[in-house]
């Protein structure tokens, strides 16, 4: 049986839970620094708080399941290369 601490620490629970705490501090940061500074928006729709946090999270979102739909659609049977194996 392996002891956790050998493990790397990027697979042990603490480190995992306080990477992201790391990371949604850093989230919180940099949205609410628009409370000081502020946006001029080109468009109107991008001068909203926290527009560019939403816009990236929805783009991300949009190509996962893009991505998922394309798998869907090009994924081929386990056996695909296997069945012409017997023809030689």
């Amino acid at each position: 049986m392996t002891n956790p601490k050998d493990d790397h620490w990027l697979v042990r629970p603490a480190s995992i839970r306080l990477l992201w705490l790391i990371f949604i501090a850093i989230l919180l940061l940099t949205v609410g620094v628009q409370f000081l500074t502020g946006t001029d928006g080109h468009f109107g729709i991008d001068g909203w708080y926290a527009f560019g946090a939403v816009y990236g999270f929805l783009s991300c979102l949009i190509m996962v399941l893009a991505a998922k739909g394309l798998g869907f659609v090009l994924k081929r049977p386990d056996d695909y290369y296997d069945k012409d194996a017997g023809d030689d």
